[in-house]
């Protein structure tokens, strides 16, 4: 479904992003873990179209987007949930819901409001609530219910756990697979190694812009380097 290719990313002379080259398949959920200024997010920002890489390029369904804009990507089907989740912290609950079909033209829209609130019953008790009154995690389920307003075919999700309880980071990856066995392909960044490990598929790891590693999901779990790097194990 997505390919990037020789992907580079730069902030003024220092390159973000060395040369990454990844692939997501239709259905699957792909993560992307690394530590702190690995490059995750920059990978993912430039994917969405937020930023312009200064090499490569990224297909989506066999068209080359490196190109366009994020409204435009989100019109073929690319919708990303940001790091810090983006709320739209003075609208309403539902206003914030309702601006993530604002580029639609069916006439389904209201229904599927209606069925995102009945996905996040708490959304629907506190619709007509301030964004920004939301807890950590409620704004996180909103942040996703929004995105899926798009109707997208691809999700980039960046850090859905960053800064929530135990609890609700449970929930956050109950709801990520819900939505996968729905038919949705999912891009994750995590710093959570664990359960996006235990949540996808498949996984890169990037360290220094560059990924470094790369396997089955499942196999990266049982690695004793990964043990070692990110989930606080030590090698035999």
């Amino acid at each position: 479904m997505l390919e990037v290719r020789g992907l580079e990313t730069a902030y003024g002379s220092i390159r973000a992003i060395k040369g990454i080259d990844l692939a997501v398949p239709e259905g699957r959920i792909v993560c992307i873990i690394g530590a702190n200024g690995a490059g995750k997010t920059t990978l993912l920002k430039t994917i969405s179209g937020l930023l312009r890489p200064a090499a490569g390029t990224v297909t989506f369904l066999g068209e080359d987007i490196t190109a366009l804009s994020p409204a435009q990507l989100v019109r073929r089907g690319i919708v990303l949930v940001p790091e810090g989740r983006a709320i739209l912290s003075r609208m309403t609950v539902l206003e914030n819901l309702e601006m993530g079909a604002y580029q639609r033209r069916d006439g389904r829209v209201r229904e599927d409001i209606e069925a995102t609130m009945e996905r996040f019953p708490v959304l629907k008790e506190r619709r007509n609530l301030a964004g920004g009154s939301l807890s950590g995690g409620e704004q996180q389920m909103l942040a996703i219910g929004r995105a899926l307003l798009a109707k997208p075919n691809l999700l980039l999700l960046d850090e859905p756990s960053l800064g929530l309880a135990p609890l609700i980071v449970s929930r956050v990856f109950r709801i990520i697979r819900e939505i996968n066995r729905e038919g949705m392909t999912v891009l994750l960044v995590e710093q959570n190694v664990r359960q996006a490990l235990k949540v996808s598929d498949y996984a890169y790891v990037l360290e220094t812009g560059k990924i470094v590693h790369e396997g089955p999901s499942p196999e990266l779990l049982d690695d004793p380097k990964i043990k070692e790097s990110y989930l606080g194990g030590r090698r035999p």
